[in-house]
């Protein structure tokens, strides 16, 4: 979708809605799986405990692209 976006400019609206209708069809697959959900939760937990000791913010994870 990023890739799609990014080639096409202003015209994405138009030009990549198979790949958001895909983008979007993946994101609710994983947010709908309650062990995904859970995961998730403890890493929040994890990280704002870590901020509450330290006063340190962690830096964001960059993922890489799949397509």
């Amino acid at each position: 979708f990023t890739k799609c976006c990014q080639e096409t400019g202003f015209l994405m609206v138009v030009k990549c809605r198979q790949e958001n209708t895909a983008l979007k069809d993946c994101l609710v697959g994983y947010y709908s799986d309650p062990s995904f959900y859970e995961e998730c939760k403890a890493e929040y937990l994890k990280q704002r405990e870590e901020y509450r000791a330290t006063g340190i913010k962690k830096k964001r994870q960059k993922f890489t692209s799949n397509i």
